[in-house]
């Protein structure tokens, strides 16, 4: 049985799993169970009944550790050693085809067992945090440093220009690497060996040819008018890239991004057409002071794909063919983290922060029509905007921060 085994289900970051069903009856609701953990960022399986989580502290000397989990009761079975971590943003982890655990936070790369015991570990070139990582093909990890700001650490346009790493999966040396020609804020997304990067103002491509990385003459500008700030992680599907601007101010995060985008042109879906190089922006809402800081979500298979602006609490889905969008549906809705699709019944799951009550809560809904078949509360204290999980008994895992949550059909 397939299992999630990276964040987004792998690098070209389309955020479903291959026989995951949910499946929703008209009779059956959501049942959670869940529990506090510190700066959850997301949950792996290297099996059905081995859950594993990546958490992290926080400053300018942060650890992370990995935990075992229980796959129902989400209780503790083990737990890594604090794991040399750097200035924190959240970083990464993924189950590689070898079978091992293979971290990256802060500036450092670690390997660990099952048993999660380390393997090797590494200090990443820069005194930055890294944004996650990419297996590609042959198993090497590329990396990337973050460019941007961070709580308490307020920067300015223009940031300094981000770094590609190569490591092999052995002992995590250096074997690549690649400058590029500007910053990026958003995390890789990879369709095989082409490594994609939402840079500041242009998403560019770096092709591994199995020594070396290389930018090709593909770049697609994609920041065309005052007031728009640069965009977030590229979801690979149907032969473009899809991701989200006005990515600025995320930084401000105080437990809900609502609020606290500071553009002043509306945020726009962008589709880039890989095999040429073409830009389409369509808006969200066409309001100011959008801001995101994660993907968008396609269907392939229905043709559908679903944007948000976290700033204004809008959800909107649309309609695509090979040339245009039409929007279908929108609804206000205070989502924030990545989100998950159920390709075989057309459901996806997105969140809502209720500010009211201060606790987010999972929503259900039908990706063509927009309707909701349900909703659950988390218990979480904070709005995710981290990454969830689909798990392989008509269950999925929703991580924010503060709170690991279970989540199954009952």
């Amino acid at each position: 049985m397939p299992v999630w085994t990276a964040e987004d289900g792998g690098p070209r970051r389309q955020q479903w799993l291959a026989g995951a069903e949910l499946n929703l009856g008209e009779t059956e609701t959501l049942q959670v169970t869940g529990r506090t953990m510190m700066v959850v960022t997301m949950v792996v399986l290297a099996s059905p009944e081995e859950v594993f989580v990546l958490c992290h502290t926080g400053g300018e000397d942060a650890v992370s550790w990995v935990e075992q989990v229980h796959p129902q009761s989400l209780e503790t079975i083990a737990t890594s050693e604090k794991l040399a971590g750097g200035r924190a943003w959240p970083g990464g982890i993924a189950v590689h085809p070898n079978g091992d655990l293979y971290v990256v936070f802060g500036n450092h790369a670690h390997r660990l067992n099952r048993r999660l015991e380390v393997v090797a570990s590494c200090e990443l070139p820069r005194l930055r945090p890294y944004n996650s990582f990419v297996l590609l093909p042959d198993g090497n990890v590329v990396t990337k440093d973050f460019s941007g700001s961070r709580p308490g650490n307020e920067l300015t346009e223009p940031f300094d220009a981000t770094e590609l790493v190569v490591l092999e999966p052995e002992e995590l040396g250096v074997v690549a690497s690649l400058q590029l020609p500007e910053a990026s804020i958003a995390r890789l997304s990879a369709d095989d060996n082409d490594v994609y990067v939402v840079g500041t103002s242009a998403l560019w491509r770096a092709r591994w040819n199995g020594s070396s990385l290389t930018l090709d003459d593909f770049s697609a500008k994609y920041r065309l008018m005052e007031g728009q700030t640069y965009g977030w992680d590229t979801v690979i599907a149907d032969g473009c890239a899809w991701f989200l601007d006005n990515g600025e101010s995320t930084h401000k995060f105080s437990g809900t991004l609502r609020g606290v985008g500071t553009a002043t042109a509306p945020l726009h879906l962008v589709r880039v057409w890989l095999d040429s190089g073409r830009v389409q922006l369509t808006e969200i809402c066409g309001l100011p002071g959008g801001v995101v800081a994660n993907p968008p979500l396609v269907d392939t298979e229905r043709k559908v794909v679903v944007g948000f602006d976290s700033g204004n609490g809008v959800l909107a889905g649309f309609r695509y063919d090979s040339e245009t969008l039409v929007p279908l549906w929108s609804h206000e809705q205070n989502h924030g983290s990545h989100m998950l699709l159920y390709p075989a019944s057309g459901e996806f799951i997105s969140a809502h922060y209720d500010a009211e009550r201060g606790v987010e809560q999972l929503v259900v809904r039908d990706v063509v029509t927009g309707r909701e078949k349900t909703r659950v509360d988390t218990g979480s204290p904070i709005q995710s905007v981290v990454f969830p999980a689909c798990g392989s008994q008509r269950d999925f895992y929703w991580c924010s921060m503060l709170t690991l949550s279970r989540i199954s059909v009952v």
